[in-house]
C-alpha cells in the first residue's frame, strides 16, 4: 500500500491550476484496482548509474498479467461497467490497452471489442485474442482505429473507452504517482521521466506528483518520429502530424486530445523529443545492465538521459518502465545492432 510523503497533507492541493483529475477519485481508484497491478517494483538500478551519470530509480510497470501500466485504468473502467446496465465496451488500441481491458473484463463477464491497426505488433494482437476480446483490424494507423471504435460504439449503443480522454485511464495511471511520491526526496530537484503517448500516464502521474511532491520535475518524453503532443505542449495548442515513424508504437499518435493537452500544460514541467538511435541504446542498456526486456516506449526515459546528460548529472531520476509487450524478432535486431 502507498503512504503519504512526509508533509504531503500540507501539499495536497498545490496544483495551482485546475485539471480534470481529482485526488479523491485517484485514491478511490487505488482501492478498486486488482492488487496484481499495484505496488509494482520500484528500485534503484545502480548498474546503470555509471553509464548515465545520475541516480536512477526504475518503476517497473511490466510485472503484471498484461505487462504494462494500462491495467490500472482498465480495472477502474471494468469495475464501473460491471455495475452498470451496459456491459459492453469498445476501444481503439495500439495493443496494450486492448490487452488490459480484455483482462479486466474476463472475470466480470463483460463484452469487449478492440479495434487496432493490422500493422500493430503481432504479439499484442495475439494476446488480445487470447484474452477473449473481439478484435477488429483496420487498414490504417491508430487514428483510423479510433474513428472505427467510435463508429461501433455509436452504432451498437455501447461504451466507448477512449484512452487518455476518459478520466478512468488517467486516474488509474495516477495511482503510480501515489506509489512514487513517498520515495521522492525534495532535495536537488528530482526528475521523473514519463513516456508520452496519448497522455494518460503523463497527466495522471504528473498530477499526483505536482500535488504531493511539487519539487519533482515532471518531464515527458516522445520520439522525434511521433512528436504531436510534445509540439502541442510547447505551442500550447493542438498540433497534429500527417504520419508517424518510430519503433515506439505505443506512443505513436498523430492527433492529440485537447482536454488531455489542457491537463498536461498544468502538470508537466517539460516535454522533450528523442532520436530512434537513443531509444535503441536505451533498450540495450536496460537489457544488459538491468536484465529487462521492454518495448521501445519503456526506454524513452533512458533515451532522454542519454541525449541530455548534463541536465540530469548527479540528480535523483525516476523512470517508469511502462510496457514489455514487444515483437521479439524485432527486439533481437534492435539490441544486436
Amino acid at each position: 500500500m502507498f503512504t503519504d510523503h512526509p508533509s504531503a497533507r500540507l501539499r495536497k492541493l498545490r496544483v495551482v491550476q485546475a485539471t480534470r483529475l481529482d485526488m479523491d477519485r485517484i485514491r478511490a481508484a487505488h482501492e478498486v484496482i486488482d492488487p496484481v497491478f499495484l505496488d509494482s517494483p520500484l528500485y534503484r538500478c545502480e548498474a546503470l548509474e555509471p553509464l548515465l551519470g545520475c541516480a536512477i530509480d526504475i518503476k517497473l510497470e511490466t510485472a503484471n498479467p498484461v505487462r504494462s501500466f494500462k491495467g490500472r485504468g482498465t480495472e477502474v473502467v471494468a469495475s464501473q461497467l460491471a455495475h452498470s446496465d451496459s456491459r459492453a465496451v469498445v476501444c481503439a488500441s495500439a495493443g496494450n490497452l486492448g490487452q488490459a481491458v480484455a483482462w479486466s473484463s474476463r472475470d466480470r463477464d463483460l463484452d469487449v471489442t478492440v479495434v487496432a491497426s493490422r500493422f500493430a505488433t503481432t504479439t499484442k494482437l495475439d494476446r488480445i485474442r487470447a484474452l477473449g476480446a473481439k478484435l477488429e483490424l483496420v487498414d490504417g494507423d491508430h487514428e483510423l482505429a479510433r474513428e472505427r471504435a467510435a463508429a461501433i460504439a455509436q452504432y451498437d449503443g455501447i461504451r466507448l473507452l477512449e484512452d487518455s480522454l476518459d478520466l478512468e485511464t488517467c486516474e488509474g495511471a495516477a495511482t503510480i504517482g501515489l506509489e512514487l511520491a513517498p520515495r521522492i526526496e525534495p532535495g536537488d530537484r528530482p526528475a521523473v521521466l514519463i513516456a508520452l503517448g496519448g497522455g494518460a500516464l503523463a497527466t495522471g502521474v504528473g498530477y499526483v506528483l505536482k500535488t504531493l511532491t511539487p519539487a519533482a520535475e515532471v518531464i515527458c518524453v516522445q520520439p522525434f518520429g511521433a512528436p504531436a503532443l510534445t509540439h502541442s505542449w510547447h505551442q500550447r495548442r493542438v498540433v497534429t502530424t500527417d504520419a508517424t515513424n518510430t519503433i515506439a508504437d505505443g506512443v505513436a499518435g498523430r492527433i492529440p486530445i485537447p482536454e488531455v493537452l489542457d491537463d498536461l500544460l498544468v502538470v508537466a514541467d517539460d516535454a522533450v523529443l528523442v532520436q530512434e538511435s537513443s531509444i535503441v541504446t536505451g533498450l540495450r542498456m536496460l537489457l544488459d545492465h538491468a536484465g529487462l526486456v521492454v518495448e521501445p516506449s519503456a526506454a524513452l526515459g533512458i533515451a532522454a538521459i542519454l541525449e541530455d546528460r548534463d541536465r540530469f548529472a548527479g540528480r535523483q531520476v525516476f523512470t517508469i518502465v511502462c510496457g514489455s509487450n514487444v515483437d521479439l524478432d524485432k527486439y533481437r535486431r534492435w539490441v544486436s545492432l
